[in-house]
């Protein structure tokens, strides 16, 4: 079992900045993949962006060149630099971890709301 806590979210203004973090417990060493999905209202759960344990990213179409994803192997932790927010970037941000048996973990979420 992995445990995953956010922390982070708030209220910003257009333009503005928030990073997010998740710290990982339990069985971090069977993770592969952390990453960040985000759940606006009345929409499906996306994918924001991902690392790999190998540091290799991926990221939305919506999110590249505003938000960096980085990670701490040692400390089995994700963080999301997230920089020139929109308002369609309010959502309710999950971390997942993925093991190499390709269980997935969920935070409990962290909400981010970007006034316009």
């Amino acid at each position: 079992q992995v445990q995953l806590v956010e922390s982070g979210g708030g209220l910003v203004q257009a333009g503005g900045s928030l990073r997010l973090s998740c710290a990982a417990s339990g069985s971090t060493f069977s993770i592969n993949t952390m990453g960040w999905y985000r759940q606006a209202p009345g929409k499906p759960r996306e994918l924001v962006a991902a690392i790999t344990s190998g540091g290799s990213t991926n990221y939305a179409d919506s999110v590249k060149g505003r938000f960096t994803i980085s990670g701490d192997n040692a400390r089995k932790a994700v963080y999301l630099q997230m920089n020139s927010l929109k308002s369609e970037d309010t959502a309710i941000y999950y971390c997942n971890a993925r093991t190499r048996n390709l269980n997935a973990y969920w935070g409990q979420g962290t909400q981010v709301t970007v006034s316009s």
